[in-house]
């Protein structure tokens, strides 16, 4: 059986190291997606909306394949927590996160180009943050560097000891990519996984 190409609509290796978990072989693409909020568009909405683009961008010019498009968006008490950039953004956003729940919502799609099927997911994460002093998140911000991260932290990383507690269905959907879901769909269509 002639498996479809397998493509991760992405450049985040992030992502890429949490699919080859379950997939030994892959593509990348960058789906070179804007990534702009639409007015009034709620957090959970954007993430299906965006990882439904990336994986459409990504399967452009491909008639064969499964493409993986995935999104997340951090939302506190309504506030999105974009991904920080500078070190001073990432300190702010954590200090604001301290003692408080946050939010994550990782959208999923996996695309097929043979039907133009897509099956979409989005698993909702709450993460309880510890009530955080400076020393600790100047700390934390020094040694991890977490400026690519939405939320500015590394729940694989040492950004663990900054929760109380997770919340979710799918401990992979924090990081970025819902594996859970994700192995189900590949089953769907027909990819065997394990």
């Amino acid at each position: 059986m002639n498996l479809p190409t397998l493509v991760l609509g992405s450049t985040s290796r992030y992502r890429a190291e949490l699919l080859r978990r379950i997939l030994p072989s892959f593509e990348q693409r960058s789906p070179g997606t804007d990534e702009s909020p639409l007015p009034h568009e709620l957090p959970r909405d954007r993430a299906l909306r965006l990882a439904v683009a990336k994986a459409w961008a990504a399967a452009e010019g491909l008639e064969d394949a499964l493409v993986i498009g995935s999104d997340q968006v951090a939302e506190l008490e309504g506030t999105v927590l974009d991904k920080p950039g500078t070190i001073e953004t990432a300190r702010t956003q954590l200090m604001a996160s301290s003692g408080r729940d946050v939010h994550f919502h990782t959208a999923l799609c996996l695309h097929d180009t043979r039907t133009g099927q897509d099956r979409v997911h989005v698993d909702h994460t709450l993460v309880r943050f510890r009530s955080l002093g400076n020393d600790e998140i100047s700390r934390y911000v020094e040694r991890e560097m977490p400026l690519d991260c939405a939320g500015s932290f590394k729940c694989e990383g040492l950004g663990i000891g900054l929760f109380e507690r997770i919340d979710n269905e799918d401990p992979s959907a924090l990081i970025g990519l819902p594996l859970i879901a994700l192995a189900r769909m590949l089953r769907e269509a027909g990819v065997p996984v394990p």
